[in-house]
């Protein structure tokens, strides 16, 4: 974690709806980044929290800062707090675990997205490291698998034939050779 903040407030946090910025600003961050892979809105989405993220998530408000980034909200947005709602009126079927074994990335506040829609499903794990910012640490796209140790943006590579060809999804471009 060295390097990994500029000044006090990369700590501190953007302006956001409360009440912390590794538990709601980070947790929202982690929420869009998988709906970003993910591209459209899930039909279900199932979120297995890790540690602090396990024994915090309903008091600093964890649950509805996914699901809000999940659904498109931003950190200061005044609906962020009603995500839980705005997801069941959506009929979007939505459960929480709290997990007590360790976090498989080796960080505290750790969640575990798994949204699916028909036959589409992404797994992404990922860490809030403070003052909003995170770390993506795992995909899951079908039976692709990756764990991640930089920044984004990420290029997904796969091979799969004699041919060379780049697929750009939403804002995700994925390679396959």
């Amino acid at each position: 974690m060295a390097n990994t903040f500029r000044s006090v407030f990369d700590i501190i946090g953007p302006i956001m709806v409360g009440p912390s910025s590794s538990h709601t600003a980070g947790a929202l961050a982690l929420g869009k980044a998988a709906a970003q892979l993910f591209g459209m809105i899930p039909k279900k989405i199932t979120i297995h929290y890790y540690e602090s993220f396990a024994d915090t998530h309903l008091g600093h408000g964890t649950d509805f800062a996914i699901l809000g980034g999940i659904l498109g909200l931003n950190a200061d947005d005044p609906m962020l707090p009603k995500a839980v709602e705005m997801a069941a009126s959506q009929q979007i079927a939505v459960s929480f675990f709290e997990e007590k074994d360790p976090s498989p990335v080796g960080h505290p506040n750790t969640a575990r997205m798994i949204l699916e829609r028909d036959d589409l499903r992404i797994v992404a794990t990922g860490s809030s490291i403070g003052g909003g910012s995170i770390e993506l640490n795992a995909v899951e796209i079908g039976d692709f698998q990756m764990t991640i140790n930089g920044h984004l943006p990420l290029y997904f590579i796969k091979q799969n034939s004699s041919h060379l060809g780049l697929l750009k999804l939403r804002d995700w471009e994925v390679f396959f050779h």
